[in-house]
């Protein structure tokens, strides 16, 4: 069976839910190595986790938050099974409609495996996707790669927090978390620009989306609730309660 690729949702800043926090980072994740991923309460999310077999290669993503974009790279260590949070009145995403006999929800386990080497913040997958050039700060990805950034679901769709990602677009990822090349803020649009700008004189220049914005966008909306339970489910593995991202409202 063919190896595949996931993106998953996680909520780096503490957020309170039901008196837990549902905070779970790149730090809580190396820290506890493996961790369920309880709490999604999102249908479409919830099927592609019972897609998902062991060995399935995994981008962590830190969502709503000041600089959402991916951090790590970990992959699925047990497959999909009831998510037993579902039942619990005390969790962030009890469920008093789920039914022990006949599940609704499930849950993966997922294992870490490393950091990335540089942050790909999702302002420079989003630069990446509407330039019509790739930006030059990384060209190494050359014209396949950006068209493979312009594909994902990330990019195309954004509010899901359990995402597919196509081989190609795993590639380009890993490139860019090793070798970086643009600034903090994103890549320079000026040079990427260029020709654009002299057509399109008369034309109103589109503005990039602020930090802000980007986080207004990613707030959940309360249909899922997917990663938190995950950080909640975590921490609780070191100290008997855990914390994840409040975020299968299906967030960027």
């Amino acid at each position: 069976m063919s190896q595949k690729h996931w993106l998953m949702k996680a909520e780096p800043d503490s957020r309170i839910v039901k008196g837990k926090d549902v905070k779970f980072s790149v730090d809580d994740f190396e820290a506890v190595k493996t961790t369920p991923w309880e709490g999604v309460r999102n249908a479409e999310a919830r099927n592609l986790m019972k897609e998902m077999h062991v060995g399935d290669k995994v981008l962590f993503y830190h969502s709503n938050c000041k600089n959402p974009g991916i951090t790590a790279f970990a992959e699925v260590s047990k497959e999909a099974y009831p998510d037993y949070t579902a039942w619990d009145s005390t969790h962030p995403y009890y469920d008093a409609k789920t039914d022990k006999a006949n599940p609704k929800w499930y849950m993966v386990d997922v294992t870490f495996v490393s950091r990335a080497k540089h942050l790909v913040p999702l302002s420079l997958l989003r630069t990446i996707a509407s330039s019509t050039d790739v930006p030059e700060e990384v060209s190494y990805i050359g014209e396949e790669g950006a068209k493979a950034i312009k594909g994902m679901a990330l990019v195309t769709r954004g509010r899901l927090s359990v995402q597919r990602v196509e081989g190609e677009a795993w590639k380009v990822i890993e490139q860019l978390a090793e070798r970086g090349g643009w600034d903090e803020g994103g890549p320079s649009k000026q040079k990427t620009k260029a020709k654009a700008k002299s057509s399109a004189r008369g034309r109103k220049k589109a503005t990039p989306k602020r930090d802000d914005e980007e986080q207004k966008e990613e707030e959940p909306e309360g249909s899922e609730g997917p990663r938190d339970g995950v950080a909640v489910a975590a921490k609780s593995a070191q100290t008997g309660s855990r914390k994840r991202t409040a975020e299968e409202a299906d967030v960027v």
